[in-house]
């Protein structure tokens, strides 16, 4: 469940960006969040690609199978 939730938040933050780099739109400050919220969302965001990258090699079955032909 952690690595969907993870996944997602990974999703929300890549997507933001890119609206973000299309048309200067960031949906964090278009929902109208508090200040103290936002950051708390950006923080999650971040953790969730940390944990991602962490963990992406064992949750993968794409990855997996290149690992096993490098070895």
């Amino acid at each position: 469940m952690l690595h969907v939730v993870a996944f997602f938040l990974v999703l929300v933050g890549a997507l933001n960006w890119g609206l973000i780099g299309l048309f200067g739109l960031n949906l964090v400050q278009v929902l109208g969040l508090p200040a103290g919220l936002a950051q708390t969302v950006y923080v999650l965001i971040g953790a969730s690609a940390v944990y991602i990258a962490l963990t992406h090699k064992g949750d993968c079955k794409t990855c997996m199978e290149v690992m096993k032909k490098w070895k």
